[in-house]
């Protein structure tokens, strides 16, 4: 369950395309999320799937041309359009963008889209020649202009055969502009976050490095869970192998220094920090230029302390801008609270979220985590075992309140 998503009532509209096999799968990761998804399909989409079908993934009705002639047929696509948290229509063929596009209204899908005074997503499905005609772009300037949110399309081969830019986005990536738009009015819009999140990784040579166990899962979740509550997003991520949530201002980095210099030039124009990234305390001293052979014997290694990012904000002689509120972690193997604590105390932070790397359940590597929140003002919260989800969208929550009373 996704706070966001949970009893959002999503309007899917289906129109006649071989993507619609995707809209399926889309109803049911939104129905999954908590959201409560009823779907339109047009008379062209009933010849690539059944309304069986989204009916068994959302468990709710999922409404036909039939349905426009029924009993209900004077107040159906009004009551459906009015009780809408989001209209989203996927995958929409350039004839269904046409007849949006200039009112028309000649059948149920078309003529809720009319009557809807919600917000409207459109996924295109169409063979390149189609999308990149004069007459769709006119209707996707239109569409836009009124408001309307375009995700995609994407590029890459067409059930035509050809390859071009025509292909409906994947339903994860739809989902993340689902919740991009949902979140909009959120607890943290306007406000500017910037996140990192990863382990560093720091050269020994050009195919060896020193890193560590982070899985990157703690704070691409925050990064969710900021943009879930509005707020623009500026992740700063060391190489996870995770994609990247959709929205999210994308700085890839490798090594600690890369870190440094990214999170504070990200920093200087944020409302909040949240160091949730494994930055490497030590790194080799020298890195050399060609592979080191095994042949040579075993090297020796000289280390040298990397670079303390909150170390470096928290100093009286950086002058530079930085956030108001700033937020770090503190994974540890033993005396918990009382290294969180001190980590608290000296890098100035507001909120320092402390976890036992120790517990197989928790830390590194997994999708669930038991953390203490300690506050500045020596307060302090246990949270338990709940998944890196939940743990993040408490974070954002304590983030919401300490930049509201600062």
């Amino acid at each position: 369950m996704i706070t966001l998503l949970k009893d959002k009532h999503i309007l899917l509209g289906v129109c006649g395309s071989i993507a619609a096999y995707k809209a399926a799968d889309l109803a049911s990761k939104l129905t999954q999320a908590g959201a409560l998804v009823d779907v339109i399909i047009t008379p062209a989409a009933e010849k690539f799937i059944t309304p069986l079908t989204f009916q068994s993934v959302t468990g709710r009705k999922a409404y036909t041309e039939a349905d426009l002639w029924g009993g209900q047929a004077h107040i159906l696509h009004v009551g459906l359009s009015h009780a809408t948290d989001l209209l989203v229509v996927a995958p929409c063929t350039a004839n269904t963008l046409a007849k949006m596009a200039h009112g028309l209204a000649d059948n149920l899908l078309t003529i809720t889209a009319l009557a809807a005074r919600c917000p409207i997503l459109i996924a295109p499905a169409m063979d390149v020649g189609m999308y990149t005609h004069t007459a769709t772009q006119e209707n996707v300037r239109i569409l836009t202009s009124r408001g309307v949110t375009f995700a995609g399309p994407d590029e890459g081969r067409m059930a035509s055969g050809l390859i071009g830019k025509g292909r409906m986005l994947e339903p994860a990536d739809l989902f993340g502009h689902i919740r991009l738009i949902l979140g909009k009015t959120g607890r943290l819009a306007g406000k500017h976050i910037t996140i990192s999140a990863g382990g560093t990784q720091e050269p020994i040579d050009p195919v060896r490095f020193i890193s560590n166990r982070s899985s990157g899962k703690q704070g691409y979740a925050l990064a969710q869970a900021a943009l879930d509550a509005g707020a623009q997003v500026t992740l700063v991520s060391a190489p996870t192998g995770l994609v990247p949530p959709v929205g999210a201002s994308f700085i890839p980095v490798n090594t600690a220094r890369e870190m440094l210099a990214s999170v504070l030039a990200a920093s200087h124009n944020s409302h909040a920090l949240l160091m949730a990234a494994a930055v490497a305390d030590f790194s080799p001293k020298n890195t050399s230029d060609q592979k080191i052979k095994k042949r040579d014997g075993i090297p020796t290694i000289e280390l040298e302390a990397a670079p303390d990012i909150l170390g470096i904000l928290s100093t009286p002689g950086y002058t530079q801008p930085k956030p108001k509120v700033i937020v770090g972690f503190a994974a540890e193997s033993r005396d918990l609270l009382e290294n969180a604590a001190e980590k608290l105390r000296t890098k100035k932070m507001d909120l320092i979220v402390a976890n036992d790397i120790s517990a197989s359940d928790a830390g590194f590597g997994v999708d669930t985590n038991r953390v203490t929140l300690l506050h500045a003002d020596g307060s302090s919260e246990d949270l338990p075992l709940l998944s890196k989800v939940e743990v993040s969208e408490t974070i954002i929550e304590r983030l919401a309140t300490l930049l509201e009373n600062n």
